[in-house]
């Protein structure tokens, strides 16, 4: 019985961990902020239209871009490091926050990254 039970304990263990986590089907190079997010939206209701996750080249950087759900919410735009850009579209004014008005204008080598097929 003693040497049953360090193996059923880990076991368990591998079974536990395994079942938690959540593959995302995205890049590796994926940076953590975006696969949060996604994390985030595949833990709520699925959305229609179905949620997706763009990598664009905005000013010479990659950013990836996250478009709003739902009436005034506004999209969210991240750059490879983490740091939230700006709201391209969406909101109240369905401008965003104005920081990145040109955005649509100037991105460019469009990538769908992630789309929620459930």
């Amino acid at each position: 019985m003693k040497k049953i039970t360090p193996i059923l304990t880990m076991y368990l263990f591998v079974v536990l961990t395994l079942t938690n986590c959540q593959k995302l089907d995205v890049p590796k190079d994926t940076p953590s902020c975006v696969k949060k997010e996604i994390k985030k939206i595949k833990s709520k209701s699925v959305r229609n239209p179905p949620a997706v996750v763009w990598q664009y080249e905005y000013n010479d950087k990659i950013v990836y871009y996250i478009p709003s759900y739902c009436c005034d919410a506004q999209s969210q735009l991240f750059d490879s490091e983490c740091n939230q850009i700006c709201s391209p579209d969406g909101g109240i004014t369905g401008k965003g926050d104005g920081k990145c008005a040109d955005f649509f204008a100037k991105r460019k080598n469009e990538l769908l990254i992630w789309k929620d097929d459930r």
